[in-house]
């Protein structure tokens, strides 16, 4: 983040700590979408992604009047992003529920004509690419919930090991190993499928 960045960042934060509320209104705008892009990536749910940017916004709102400014406002927001998260899965966890998709049927035996010449990729790479993408969605969410944030936050997200302390608030050391552990785990989890991403 630039210093300018920054800079307007601080300038917004201490008018929200003041009680203006346009120094959290502009806050919000600015870095609603990468909070949603960074939730839809944990969640693979627009619904629930939507929900946990709203959660985690009413706890910016919160506890705004108590940052310090220590690390970056990004930072602070992946944070909170991040527990927002963990705190969904630990209530799905204790309160099971049945996929909607698990008691569809999906064989509705229509036809589609297609009406004009497709120039992109062939039904049997795009079958491929999406194969490739499930599994690897499929992997990455059989990882422990925290795992997958911070594989998130350092493969898509593209944030440093340093900025991924700060967010989840742990030594420098730990993000490394930890990060290490979950790219071990993911390939494990990927050992049956093997030949779907060697191509």
């Amino acid at each position: 983040m630039s210093s300018d960045n920054g800079q307007q960042d601080a300038l917004w934060i201490a008018r929200a700590q003041k009680g203006d509320r346009s120094g959290l209104d502009n806050l919000i705008r600015k870095y609603e979408r990468r909070a949603y892009q960074y939730a839809y990536r944990l969640t693979r749910d627009q619904d629930l992604a939507s929900d946990l940017v709203a959660s985690a916004f009413v706890r910016v709102y919160s506890a705004i009047p108590n940052f310090k400014g220590n690390s970056a406002f990004t930072t602070w927001l992946y944070r909170i992003l991040t527990n927002c998260y963990l705190d969904i899965k630990k209530t799905e966890r204790s309160r099971p529920t049945v996929s909607l998709e698990q008691t569809l049927s999906t064989d509705s035996g229509t036809e589609v004509t297609r009406q004009f010449e497709d120039k992109g990729p062939s039904p049997s790479d795009v079958t491929e690419q999406s194969a490739r993408e499930d599994r690897m969605q499929e992997a990455v969410a059989s990882l422990p919930e925290y795992q997958q944030a911070m594989l998130i936050m350092f493969h898509v997200e593209n944030l440093s090991y340093e900025e991924i302390a700060a967010a989840l608030d742990l030594p420098l050391g730990t993000v490394k190993s930890r990060l290490n552990r979950a790219r071990l785990s993911l390939r494990e989890a990927l050992v049956s499928d093997q030949e779907l991403f060697q191509r």
